[in-house]
């Protein structure tokens, strides 16, 4: 009889070795990893953030985990959930484009608060960017079963697969052996998550799903540890996640996608970085209408149209219900709006750490422009994997101008730099830590496989808050 999935991704989690690791996927983990840190600390001061701070600290007793920025202890579940849910807060992580997965923040968030608990004893730095490197892909490789399909039944792809990674990484950081990480895999599917209708209001939970996948993973591995058994057959089962989330016969899913040539096709190397805090399909259309915006002088005032061809699954996501999208209920809600975030967008010519504000979802000119903000299906646009943008812009006086990003700027096709990266880390962190704090976080990450201990960077990435 075959292994089943969760054992083949159990032993090919606990037996990687740190050289194991291409050199393209470890310079890839410490820049996810960089990032997700920057976005914890930007996320830890919002209202939302702020929200989670005081749940996390009436949830735990003091513990030997930290929250990013405020260093408030509590224990390690109950700090991953915070500082993975701080990372979401601005939708500004990266994701997975075939799958649509933030895959980095549960891993980070996950790594970081194991590697300050004395249950995963000591954890070097090459540990952890092995552990964040085999949580990360596995989470991406779940979600590439049936891709696009579960937006459209209202269901989070983060909140649905992240936990399986976060439940491996943790198995290794915990020393497990495969059964148990296969166990982990098995509790963690009973957690399954994610609902979207927070999308209809605009309201917050979304943010919390990388949050609880860390939670929700670290858990499992724990249970695991302790002899809770779990299904074999998580993934491929009669009542597996697959069968019970896609009950139609009919739509396709490919299983073989959670361990094809494991170790050999990294699937993490096609996730992106975001440039912009909003909703990764959206962005190619973003960086096009912005270089058309410079390169033309357009003043939003002079727009009639705005079109945009989009492929038919992100409809559900960024396009539908129009009068939910051009007039968003909040800045959550905004962040999934293909018409309002164009025309702040245009208006304010940029879309920054500090978009979606209460002044600018109330913009008059702002809200006027999103109603001229048009989409249309598009058979040629490509499906999940590759998020490709046109904007067809028609002036008042009958002008017309199209601009096309062929691939999403921060996707391995169009990576962004060093330079940019590192800019968008020091605007996010940038609250919490002076510039002379974040060399040295910086200069930590780069250097991390020769850090005998890695939870020296949560030392480095805590500052004290005012209560």
């Amino acid at each position: 009889m075959p292994d089943s999935l969760s054992l083949t991704l159990g032993r090919w989690a606990v037996r990687l070795g740190f050289d194991d690791l291409p050199p393209d996927v470890v310079a890839a983990t410490k820049d996810r990893m960089l990032d997700v840190i920057g976005l914890a600390l930007a996320g830890a001061g919002t209202p939302f953030g702020r929200s989670v701070r005081a749940a996390a600290r009436a949830l735990s007793p003091p513990g030997p985990s930290r929250v990013l920025g405020t260093g408030d202890r509590v224990g390690v579940a109950t700090a991953a959930f915070a500082n993975g849910s701080f990372a979401q807060a601005l939708e500004f992580d990266d994701t997975h484009n075939e799958s649509i997965v933030h895959m980095s923040s549960p891993s980070v968030a996950a790594a970081l608060a194991l590697a300050e608990a004395a249950i995963a004893g000591a954890v070097s730095g090459r540990d952890l960017l092995a552990a964040v490197a085999v949580g990360s892909e596995i989470s991406c490789r779940v979600g590439c079963v049936a891709p696009g399909r579960f937006h459209r039944l209202g269901f989070h792809p983060t909140g649905l697969f992240a936990p399986f990674g976060v439940a491996y990484l943790a198995a290794r950081l915990l020393r497990l052996d495969e059964g148990a990480a296969a166990r982990a895999a098995g509790i963690c599917g009973s957690f399954a998550a994610g609902l979207l209708e927070c999308w209809v209001d605009g309201t917050q939970p979304k943010f919390l799903h990388p949050g609880w996948a860390a939670h929700s993973g670290i858990a499992a591995a724990l249970l695991a540890r302790a002899g809770t058994t779990g299904p074999a057959a998580i993934f491929e089962g009669r009542f597996g996640l697959f069968a019970s989330h896609l009950q139609d016969p009919s739509v396709p899913r490919n299983l073989e996608r959670i361990v094809d040539r494991l170790g050999e096709r990294w699937e993490s190397r096609n996730a992106s970085f975001k440039p912009f805090p909003a909703a990764h399909v959206l962005h190619p259309y973003i960086d096009a209408l912005l270089r058309l915006r410079r390169r033309h002088g357009i003043a939003p005032a002079d727009v009639a149209r705005i079109e945009c061809p989009v492929a038919a699954f992100i409809v559900p996501i960024v396009c539908e219900p129009v009068a939910e999208k051009v007039a968003p209920a909040s800045d959550s809600h905004g962040r999934v709006s293909l018409q309002y975030t164009l025309a702040e967008a245009l208006v304010r010519g940029e879309l920054g750490k500090d978009a979606y504000s209460d002044e600018s979802r109330h913009n008059p000119e702002i809200l006027a422009l999103a109603q001229r903000v048009q989409y249309v299906v598009d058979p040629g646009m490509p499906g999940p994997g590759r998020f490709k943008g046109v904007v067809r812009l028609t002036l008042a006086d009958g002008r017309t101008f199209v601009e096309t990003e062929e691939f999403n700027r921060g996707s391995a096709e169009h990576p962004m730099s060093a330079a940019e990266l590192r800019a968008k880390f020091d605007a996010n962190a940038s609250p919490f830590l002076p510039a002379e704090a974040r060399d040295r976080l910086a200069d930590a990450v780069a250097c991390l496989e020769q850090e005998p201990r890695a939870d020296r960077l949560v030392d480095l990435a805590c500052r004290p808050m005012k209560q």
